[in-house]
């Protein structure tokens, strides 16, 4: 049986006092160290988003290892985040969150040193390690201590931290870059000193009950689902250039990925203790919401991975200001987050933000999918605001609308469940579109050059600085790229499509009033007169919310629908 005890306080205190609810105040202080540590994740991977083409052509790797090195990230978040997710279930999550901010650090520290592209990709592994720690368990910890219900009000504080981390990543990635006696490896070593505090704020305000209970990890099943995602990746990289996409080394790749990933499902299906708990794809909306995360995966990091290489190398931009100029998507995210996030407080109702959303991300794309180097900046600033909106409305209130349906010991897991498809969508769409990218680039390359007269080898794939070709040369270059990163976003505009079909069919569920700890202490979540408000009934719910707290305490002990 479960044993509760409050992590980090001297005396062990469970039951109603560790479920009552906690202050704005509390949330907070609690939430500024999961912020931070979100933070930190988040620029891991932006800050060096502008810099890559820097750090490749320093390093002389080619457009595969720019790929692998976001890739890589991506991969080691997408196996990692089940693990946190089910170990969040089963013991700390104040240590685990801690555990994964100092495994981010050494990723860090690693790839501050890196003298290769292998040992870069190695430390950017460990890196997405940690981060993948910090994305779950942040969704996870924030549903212990907020209700459904409240969740929007706090969800404009991530929009916000994820606009400052994106926008800031770039920006501090491109000034690091851009100053000579600092140089690329400070864009691993920057993350370091906010993981650090992070680490001491959350020493200082998590509180959280522990439910110990003798439990094993999956570990065998961790291992099929890291080795199948794995081998379906290796063979998107290096299809069609290190031999063909129809081909045995492609069939046996494929079919080994695919063999993993059954005999993955077989385990999981006997494991007392699942990494993936089958038994949550029965319910419809938990599938929709998985099916609708995957696709917003590929197409949100997918495609604006590019971003950076356009505006260096198809519009001649510093990674200074290649980072300014996305400033538009950042805005639209965090405006449309914040202000979604206060109109579900207020009145509940999620699913339209939803549609909305994927509406405006499929639109966005499409609209990016004509790029060209020498495309209007304002015109791809509301394009861009588009994509940012849709972002903004989709991804947390993907999560929410999970988190809303399952049990309390099932929190992390469901929770984990939707963050690993999504960074799965993206880890492929990230291979898959910089595979496409390569490809168009070389053959865009090529009949520039015939145009020109100038016959040979167009591109090795290699990342080229145009400050060093000629001008003809380099505007033939210019203009494969930008012709490049707008295929990349015309192809990632039918998974954003794909992600509104299966979210139109999402049924809407009243949110809940209680946190997670609340309904597994057994607190009742909200009074019989209220229990059956559905989304239609509205109109009456700011003054139903204040009385729902006002009599929580008389109803908590008699019954507990939510559980």
């Amino acid at each position: 049986m479960a044993t509760a005890t409050t992590a980090g306080a001297g005396d062990a205190t469970a039951g109603a006092t560790s479920a009552a609810p906690m202050t704005h105040r509390q949330i907070l202080e609690a939430l500024s160290g999961l912020l931070i540590g979100l933070f930190v994740a988040i620029l891991s991977s932006t800050v060096v988003s502008n810099a890559l083409p820097t750090i490749i052509a320093d390093l002389h790797a080619d457009e595969t290892t720019y790929t692998w090195v976001i890739t890589s990230t991506l991969l080691a978040t997408t196996v990692s985040t089940p693990l946190w997710g089910k170990m969040a279930d089963l013991t700390s999550k104040k240590m685990l969150v801690q555990l994964g901010l100092v495994i981010f650090v050494v990723g860090s520290a690693i790839a501050g040193v890196s003298n290769g592209p292998g040992m870069l990709i190695a430390a950017r592994v460990v890196q997405g390690i940690g981060a993948g720690g910090l994305t779950a368990l942040t969704q996870v910890i924030m549903a212990a201590m907020i209700s459904p219900r409240e969740r929007g009000r706090y969800s404009g504080y991530l929009g916000a931290v994820f606009a400052l981390a994106t926008i800031g990543g770039p920006l501090i990635g491109g000034v690091i870059v851009d100053t000579s006696w600092l140089g690329w490896r400070w864009c691993f070593y920057v993350g370091v000193p906010f993981a650090a505090l992070a680490w001491v704020v959350l020493r200082k305000t998590l509180r959280l009950p522990v439910y110990r209970r003798e439990a094993r990890v999956d570990w065998t099943g961790a291992a099929l689902i890291a080795a199948s995602v794995s081998l379906l990746l290796v063979w998107v990289s290096f299809a069609g250039h290190q031999y063909d996409w129809v081909s045995w080394q492609s069939g046996a790749m494929v079919g080994g990925a695919l063999a993993l990933a059954g005999l993955f499902v077989f385990v999981e299906s006997r494991a007392a203790e699942p990494i993936v708990p089958l038994r949550l794809f029965r319910r419809g909306a938990i599938s929709l919401a998985v099916v609708a995360s995957l696709f917003v995966g590929v197409a949100l990091f997918g495609a604006t991975t590019f971003l950076g290489q356009y505006f260096q190398l198809a519009r001649g931009e510093s990674p200074t200001m290649a980072g300014v100029m996305t400033l538009p998507m950042i805005l639209g995210l965090a405006i449309s987050s914040t202000i979604a996030g206060r109109i579900i407080t207020r009145t509940g109702r999620w699913k339209v933000f939803l549609v909305t959303g994927s509406l405006s991300l499929a639109a966005g794309f499409a609209l990016m999918g004509t790029l060209r180097y020498d495309t209007p900046y304002p015109l791809m600033a509301v394009y861009m605001f588009g994509i940012g909106a849709g972002v903004g409305m989709t991804m947390q209130n993907l999560v929410l609308s999970v988190q809303n349906q399952v049990r309390p010991e099932e929190l992390g897991a469901s929770s984990s469940l939707v963050a690993f498809f999504r960074t799965l969508g993206g880890a492929v769409g990230v291979a898959v579109l910089g595979a496409m990218l390569s490809h168009r680039v070389i053959a865009y390359i090529q009949e520039g050059l015939n145009g020109l007269g100038v016959k040979g080898v167009a591109n090795d794939g290699s990342v080229p600085r145009l400050a060093e070709l000629p001008a003809p040369i380099r505007a033939v270059v210019q203009g494969a790229y930008g012709h490049g990163v707008g295929d990349v976003f015309l192809y990632a505009a039918p998974c954003a499509f794909l992600a509104l079909v299966a979210i139109l069919f999402i049924k809407e569920v009243p949110l809940r009033t209680l946190n997670s700890e609340q309904v597994r202490a057994g607190a009742s979540a909200q009074p019989p007169e209220t229990a059956g408000a559905g989304p239609g009934r509205h109109a009456r719910r700011s003054r139903g919310v204040r009385g729902e707290r006002g009599v929580s305490r008389r109803v908590r002990v008699r019954s507990n629908p939510e559980a």
